[in-house]
């Protein structure tokens, strides 16, 4: 059985792993990632539309200037994506998360069985915890990095907005607002960090402790040693 300073140190890593784990499902599954305004000049009037999307689905209402409003309208992100480069990105970052998904599941796996137990092999051990949680971080951040790319370089929004409403003429202005979706990933890695050091101050404590103990037989007292 392992000690009762590993078992906690081992359950709060467990923790925040879990946390982890909940909130890239709450990233994946809302659709507040963005809020975009994005203008169009029209035939007699410029038009302006305001969406709210995520990976999957999205809402989008249009307004003219007039003060015509049309009713609000939902969307699937992959169907209003014309441009292949947009559409890629967006599969790409799924598939990111999801890998995210399956790197905090391990993580959180390897985190309880060394709260309860004391695994023989070394990667599961503190090495494991490391790697899953290192990986979840760095696919969240990527996929942080990814998302903007996608709206600047492959004019996302403007894409979803011409799915949208077909008539839109040419492309004036965007604006955007990165919505709690998005930054919640910040608070993922900020969580596997979190992990990370909770099971580096424990094995840093046991490696000394070891060491302690195998001191070598000059440091000992002169009396033990002529015993």
């Amino acid at each position: 059985m392992p000690s009762r300073k590993k078992t906690a140190m081992f359950a709060s890593a467990f923790f925040t792993c879990v946390c982890s784990f909940v909130m890239i499902c709450v990233v994946l599954a809302t659709q507040h990632w963005m809020s975009s305004q994005v203008r169009f000049s029209g035939t007699n009037s410029s038009v302006t539309v305001s969406l709210t999307y995520g990976l999957f689905s999205g809402t989008c209402e249009q307004f003219v200037d007039a003060g015509l409003q049309v009713s609000e309208k939902t969307f699937q992100v992959a169907d209003n994506l014309s441009k292949t480069k947009a559409k890629s990105m967006i599969t790409a970052i799924i598939v990111i998360l999801v890998l995210s998904l399956l790197s905090s599941l391990l993580s959180s796996g390897f985190s309880c069985t060394n709260a309860v137990s004391n695994p023989y092999q070394t990667f599961l051990g503190p090495t494991g915890v490391y790697t899953w949680n290192s990986l979840c971080g760095i696919f969240v951040l990527t996929a942080m990095i990814l998302f903007p790319v996608n709206i600047e370089e492959n004019g996302l929004s403007v894409e979803l907005a011409r799915g949208c409403f077909s008539f839109l003429h040419t492309h004036i202005k965007s604006a955007h607002t990165y919505g709690y979706s998005y930054w919640i990933m910040l608070l993922i890695i900020f969580l596997n960090i979190a992990s990370i050091i909770i099971i580096y101050f424990y094995d840093h404590a046991r490696y000394y402790k070891k060491k302690e103990q195998e001191r070598p037989i000059e440091n000992a007292p002169k009396d033990v040693i002529l015993f």
